[in-house]
């Protein structure tokens, strides 16, 4: 008797999707990183990953591809055969200008054939760079659930072609990411005559990238911004408001130079897309140092009372490995939990997400 495979709930496919795999772990060396999550029921809004894209990419065949590029893109086709890629195609297109010259078509050449080098260059840093991804959904449960696995999926979708054209990860990625999560004016309004009838996806992310020197990069879409535990010291350091730019939560904010803006409802002011300066940079200085990142759930980035607690257990458990200083945290957070169930106040209970980064 052949019995059918058992199918997950939708709340366990869920779960199972948006939480961390430990075999995915990039190894830097002089980095070590762990990070877990505890959802408030069955399934929950907070969604935590290691990009490790030596693991997930081909980095390799992507390099030999981009180098043959740029070579390809400097033969022109043979005379009367059908173009062989997007550069005869616009090739094609000049050509077809009353004002062509052949010098038009060398330079668009060269410059398409040298772009191919540059993303070359670019994926090659991939094999000492990992990258960490934290989403907070509104809420907690199935819908919360879904909205982060929406992030999820545009987030690798957006990746893809982010390696395709530039080989590493640049500002206008991070707009379509926000983008869609916006409420869109046009779909809306054949749902319903009044946009604010309809609900808004609400959801909190930051991306960042690690480098073996200790050199962290991230953008923040509305997240508790990042601690930095110094070894040496025994504490939280304080971090320049200029190192940690922040924006609006996603979806909330479209630039006005957006050329889709008018098709979206922004509730923030945003007057031009955002560039490389807006992307905020932090620095593991000292051996032994401990970038902290975290969802509301277990911190919510503003009473003092909370960071003082945290910076202890840190301090108690600097010496050990990421893995353990994580757990530490998330225990705390547990037991806070149990304390809301005692008072009666269960609401206050939310999804819980902790992630290490710790220098060698």
């Amino acid at each position: 008797m052949v019995t059918a495979p058992l199918v997950p709930s939708i709340d366990e496919y869920l779960r199972k999707r948006l939480m961390p795999v430990e075999g995915a772990i990039p190894q830097l060396a002089g980095i070590e990183m762990f990070g877990n999550s505890i959802p408030a029921e069955k399934v929950g809004g907070d969604l935590i990953e290691y990009i490790n894209f030596q693991q997930r990419y081909n980095i390799g065949a992507r390099i030999a591809r981009a180098n043959k590029l740029s070579k390809k893109y400097l033969e022109p086709p043979l005379e009367g055969s059908i173009p062989q890629n997007g550069v005869d195609v616009h090739v094609q297109w000049l050509q077809a200008r009353p004002d062509y010259t052949s010098a038009d078509a060398a330079e668009y050449r060269q410059a398409k054939s040298s772009e191919q080098l540059s993303i070359a260059e670019n994926l090659q840093e991939l094999y000492t760079t990992a990258g960490v991804l934290l989403v907070d959904a509104q809420g907690h449960g199935i819908i919360a659930a879904k909205i982060a696995s929406t992030v999820h999926d545009t987030f690798h979708t957006a990746m893809l072609s982010e390696l395709d054209c530039n080989g590493k990860t640049t500002p206008d990625f991070f707009e379509r990411i926000n983008l869609r999560l916006a409420r869109s004016v046009t779909a809306r309004n054949a749902l319903s005559r009044d946009t604010e009838d309809s609900p808004q996806e609400i959801a909190t992310m930051l991306y960042g990238e690690i480098r073996p020197d200790g050199l962290f990069r991230f953008v923040n879409f509305g997240h508790p911004p990042p601690l930095v535990f110094s070894a040496k010291y025994g504490r939280f350091m304080e971090i320049k408001k200029d190192c940690m730019v922040q924006f609006p939560a996603l979806g909330l904010e479209i630039p006005e130079d957006h050329p889709d803006r008018s098709k979206y409802v922004s509730l923030k002011l945003r007057t031009s897309q955002m560039s490389s300066s807006d992307l905020a940079e932090i620095n593991l200085m000292g051996r032994g140092d401990i970038l902290f990142l975290y969802t509301d759930g277990v911190y919510d980035g503003s009473d003092e009372r909370d960071r003082q607690e945290i910076e202890r257990i840190i301090e108690k458990h600097k010496q050990e490995p990421a893995k353990q200083i994580c757990n530490a945290i998330l225990e705390h957070a547990v037991r806070n939990d149990d304390h809301l169930q005692q008072i009666d106040e269960p609401d206050r209970i939310d999804d819980k997400t902790v992630f290490i980064i710790k220098s060698g």
